[in-house]
C-alpha cells in the first residue's frame, strides 16, 4: 500500500517538531523531574584504598564495580561515560505522548525515561559493598558515597569511596575428627590443597572452592552423591584478634547415600534414530548392554570404545565426563545422557544408563568474509561445506568443502582493473574415529584418535600474470596424549603445482628475476610433517596454546635416488621434486583483566630452506602477511619482503611479497559492549624476509641491525558479535609505519590517512 499524501505530511510535521523540540531543548534533560529528584549521570570514580599498601585481593576491583554497574542514560561505557545528544531523555521532557498514531509510535520509539539517584540506590550498593568486603577477609572495611552536583543540582555523579582495612588471615584450622573412611579422606583431601593452611588470606570465594574441589575429589572414588555444599566452615574472629580461626564440619543434612562410596553395576547404552522409532536390537559388549534402534547404521565395536565405566570398578564421575567426552567427539549425536540409578539387587552399587540420539547425517556449513581496503580494492571470499558425520556406520566422516575468493578494483578506474583475481579450491577429507597406523604411535586410548586421509585441488589466477594450479593429496594421524596436548603426523602428502598458463608480462619478469621463476616452475612436493599443539586453561584468568610444527620435503626421494646413483638434477615422474625444510611456531596468551575483559597476546616465527633438488622454496610454501589474521592494517601479501618495495608497475602482482622467515607480534583488547556484541582495540607488527640475497628484490634478505625498522606495524578497532557458536568480526586496521621509503619521514611513513585504512569482515576470532 503506498503511502497517502496526507500520511507523508503527518510523518514530516513529526519529524520537524522533534527537531524543533531539539533544537529549541537541547539542554532541557530534567524538566520533568520531581522536586527530590536527581538525574543519575553516572559513576564518577570508584577509588579504593588498601590497608598500609597491602596488595588488593583477586576480583576485589571487579566485584566493587559490578556493585555499583548501573549504566546511566544514553550509556556509552558503563558506568563511567555517557554519549552526548540524548535524544530518549529530550523526548521524555520535551513531547507529550499522544495516544495512537503515528506520533504515538515514534514517542514509544525513541523515549527513554530517566534514570534517577533514586534507582540506583547509592546507600544499598555501599552496603553491597561492605558484604564484599567481609566476604575477602576485611572486616574492618567500609564503602561511602558522595554525590557530585555541577551547575545543574537536578544532575548527579557518584563517587564511592573503599577503604579495606587490614586483611584477615587464617590462623588455624580445625579438620574433622579421624572417626571414619569419609571423615579422614576429607581431612587428606583439604591438606593436599594449598588454601586450607595457616596464612591464607580469608575469602568465602575461596572456601567455596575449596568445597567444590574436595567434593569432586570424592565424587572421583566412589562417594558419587557427595555435594559440595555438604561441607561447612564455622569461622571465629574473637580467639585471635585480627585473625580467623577456621573449623571445618559436615553438614547435619548429609544423607546416607553420601556417605558410602558406590561401584559400578550394570551397564545400559541405548541408541535412538534420529526420527524416533525403530525395533530394538540387543547386544552384549564388553562394555555391557547395547540397544540399538533399527534401522540405523552403527558398527558394534564403536560404543564400547567410548565408554570408560567397567563393571565391578569404583563408578567415579571422571570416568563419566569422559565417556560423554569421548561420545561427543563422535560427531553422530545431537543428545547424549548419561544416569545412573541404585541397583536394587545389590549393596552399594549403582547402575549406569546412557542414552544416545543420533545426529543427521548431513550438515552443510557457509561461512563468508569481506576485505576492503581504502584504496578502491574489495575483496569476498566464501567457504562451502557438506559433511557426512557417519558415512559407514562408524563415525566416518566425510567432508567436502568448496572455497573461493574473488578481488576486484571499485571506484573510477574500476574499468581498467587488472585486478579481477581469484581462488578457487575443493577439498575432500575422509577421517576414521580411530588410527588406521602401526603399534608405534602413541596414543591414549581415553581419547578418541583419527585417520585422515584428503584429497585437494585448487585453481589462482591473477590477470595478466598468471594462473596456477595445486593438486594435493595425503595420509595424516590425529591423537591426544592427555585432555592438553594433541599431535598431528603426516606420514605422506604430495603436492603437484602446475603452471597453466602466463602471460608476456609475467614471463618479461620471470626472466629477469631467476629466484622467482624457481618458486613458479612446476614440480611435486612430496613431504612429512609434524604439528603439536599445547592448549591450556590455566586458571580462570590465564590460558595459554602454543603450536609448533616441522616438515621435510623430497628428502626421501632425494636420498633413495643418491643410493641408486642419481646425480644431477632428480624427478619424480618426469617432473622436478621440491626439496626443502619448513619449520614454524606460534604462542598465544589471554590474560583476563577483570570481568569479560581480556588481553591477548600472540607471537609467531617460521622459516623455510631450501637446498639440494632445489633452489628456492616453492612458492606455495613461502610465508606472506596481512589480511585479517595478521597485520590487519594491510592486505594479504602487500608486505615485505624486508624493506623492498614493489615496482609501480608490478603494484597488486602479489607474486613477490614472500619470503622464507616470518615474524608476526600482535597484542589485542578485547572487552564487552552490550550483551552478545564485544568490542577490541588491536596493534599488529611483522613481516617476511629472504634467507637468501635475491638482488631484484633489494632490502628483501633478513638483517639484525633493520629488523625492527623493517616491521610493519599497523593498529585499529574492531567489533565482534559473539553468539556462542558463532563469531562475526568486523576489524578497521589503520596503518603506522610501512618498511620501505614511502618519501615521508619518521616512524609514521603512511602517505595519507586514508590510504592507511583497511576494513576486514571474517567468521571467528584472529588467534
Amino acid at each position: 500500500m503506498r503511502p497517502t499524501t496526507d500520511m507523508l505530511r503527518l510523518m514530516l510535521r513529526s519529524l520537524a517538531i522533534l527537531l524543533a523540540v531539539i533544537t529549541v531543548s537541547s539542554c532541557s534533560t530534567t524538566r520533568r523531574l520531581g522536586p527530590d529528584d536527581v538525574l543519575y549521570t553516572g559513576v564518577k570514580k570508584i577509588d579504593i584504598t588498601t590497608y598500609e599498601k597491602e596488595p588488593m585481593a583477586p576480583g576485589l576491583q571487579s566485584s566493587v564495580k559490578n556493585a555499583v554497574n548501573v549504566a546511566p542514560n544514553n550509556c556509552l561505557i558503563s558506568p563511567y561515560l555517557r554519549y552526548p545528544f540524548p535524544l530518549g531523555l529530550w523526548v521524555y521532557n520535551n513531547w507529550s505522548n499522544p495516544p495512537k498514531g503515528f506520533k504515538h509510535w515514534l514517542y514509544e520509539k525513541l523515549v527513554r525515561e530517566p534514570v534517577l539517584i533514586s534507582d540506583v540506590r547509592p546507600e544499598v550498593r555501599t552496603e553491597m559493598i561492605d558484604q564484599i568486603l567481609d566476604n575477602n577477609g576485611y572486616f574492618r572495611g567500609h564503602a561511602t558515597y558522595e554525590l557530585l552536583k555541577g551547575k545543574n543540582p537536578k544532575k548527579a555523579k557518584i563517587l564511592y569511596k573503599v577503604s579495606t582495612g587490614p586483611a584477615y588471615p587464617i590462623d588455624t584450622v580445625e579438620m574433622l575428627p579421624d572417626t571414619t573412611q569419609l571423615y579422614h579422606l576429607i581431612d587428606s583431601i583439604a591438606l593436599k590443597g594449598t588454601y586450607l593452611h595457616a596464612g591464607s588470606r580469608y575469602c568465602t570465594d575461596s572456601l567455596s572452592a575449596e568445597r567444590v574441589r574436595i567434593a569432586n575429589a570424592l565424587r572421583n572414588k566412589g562417594y558419587y552423591f557427595f555435594r559440595p555444599e555438604y561441607v561447612e566452615y564455622l569461622a571465629d574472629s574473637t580467639i585471635t584478634p585480627g585473625k580467623i580461626a577456621l573449623r571445618m564440619t559436615v553438614g547435619t543434612n548429609l544423607p546416607k547415600l553420601a556417605l558410602v562410596p558406590y561401584k559400578t553395576g550394570t551397564i545400559t547404552t541405548r541408541i535412538n534414530r534420529n526420527r524416533g522409532g525403530g525395533t530394538p536390537d540387543t547386544t552384549m559388549t564388553r562394555r555391557g548392554m547395547l540397544i540399538q534402534m533399527m534401522p540405523s547404521r552403527l558398527r558394534k565395536n564403536l560404543i564400547p570404545q567410548c565408554i570408560g565405566f567397567r563393571e565391578g570398578r569404583t563408578l567415579t564421575v571422571r570416568e563419566m565426563d569422559r565417556t560423554q567426552t569421548r561420545l561427543s567427539r563422535l560427531g553422530i549425536f545431537n543428545s547424549i545422557e548419561i544416569n545412573v540409578f541404585p541397583d536394587t539387587t545389590a549393596e552399594r552399587t549403582l547402575n549406569v544408563d546412557i542414552d544416545c540420539t543420533f545426529d543427521a547425517p548431513l550438515e552443510a556449513s557457509l561461512e563468508v568474509n569481506v576485505t576492503s581496503k581504502s584504496n578502491s580494492y574489495l575483496g569476498p571470499g566464501l567457504m562451502f561445506g557438506v559433511t557426512n558425520r557417519n558415512l559407514f556406520g562408524g563415525g566416518e566422516q566425510l567432508s567436502v568443502n568448496l572455497t573461493g575468493s574473488y578481488e576486484w578494483q571499485t571506484g573510477r578506474d574500476r574499468g581498467k582493473s587488472i585486478f579481477n583475481s581469484y581462488e578457487v579450491g575443493l577439498t575432500t577429507s575422509l577421517s576414521f574415529p580411530r588410527l588406521l597406523a602401526p603399534r608405534f604411535i602413541p596414543r591414549s586410548r581415553r581419547e578418541i584418535n583419527w585417520t585422515r586421509i584428503s584429497l585437494n585441488v585448487d585453481v589462482l589466477n591473477r590477470p595478466h600474470y598468471f594462473k596456477m594450479a595445486q593438486f594435493n593429496t595425503g595420509l595424516s594421524y590425529d591423537w591426544r596424549v592427555n585432555r592438553y596436548v594433541s599431535n598431528t603426523l603426516t606420514p605422506f602428502k604430495l603436492t603437484y603445482t602446475k603452471l597453466i598458463n602466463s602471460t608476456h608480462e609475467f614471463d618479461s619478469i620471470m626472466n629477469e628475476n631467476k629466484a622467482i621463476a624457481e618458486s613458479f616452475k612446476s614440480q611435486f612436493i612430496p613431504q612429512l610433517s609434524y604439528s603439536f599443539v599445547y592448549d591450556r586453561n590455566i586458571d580462570r584468568d590465564n590460558n595459554i596454546n602454543w603450536q609448533f610444527s616441522v616438515q621435510e620435503a623430497g628428502n626421501i626421494f632425494w636420498g633413495i635416488y643418491e643410493l641408486c646413483g642419481k646425480k644431477g638434477e632428480k624427478k619424480l615422474f618426469g617432473t622436478p621434486f621440491s626439496q626443502f625444510v619448513k619449520g614454524q611456531t606460534q604462542l598465544v596468551y589471554g590474560r583476563r583483566l577483570s570481568g569479560d575483559n581480556w588481553i591477548v597476546t600472540r607471537a609467531a616465527v617460521g622459516a623455510a630452506h631450501a637446498y639440494g633438488n632445489a633452489t628456492t622454496v616453492p612458492y606455495s610454501e613461502q610465508f606472506y602477511v596481512g589480511g585479517a589474521n595478521s597485520i590487519r592494517a594491510f592486505t594479504v601479501r602487500s608486505v615485505g619482503p624486508g624493506s623492498y618495495k614493489v615496482p609501480q608497475n608490478l603494484i597488486n602482482g602479489y607474486f613477490d611479497q614472500t619470503g622464507t622467515f616470518k615474524f608476526e607480534f600482535n597484542v589485542e583488547y578485547r572487552f564487552p559492549i552490550f550483551g552478545p556484541l564485544h568490542g577490541a582495540l588491536f596493534f599488529d607488527s611483522g613481516n617476511v624476509w629472504l634467507l637468501k640475497e635475491d638482488p631484484l628484490r633489494p632490502g628483501g634478505k633478513l638483517r639484525g641491525k633493520t629488523f625492527l625498522r623493517d616491521l610493519a606495524t599497523g593498529t585499529g578497532a574492531g567489533l565482534r558479535l559473539d553468539i556462542g557458536m558463532l563469531v562475526v568480526r568486523g576489524d578497521l586496521g589503520v596503518g603506522i609505519h610501512l618498511p620501505y621509503d614511502t618519501g615521508k619521514r619518521g616512524y609514521y611513513n603512511m602517505t595519507s590517512f586514508k590510504n592507511s585504512l583497511a576494513f576486514h569482515l571474517a567468521i571467528g576470532y584472529p588467534f
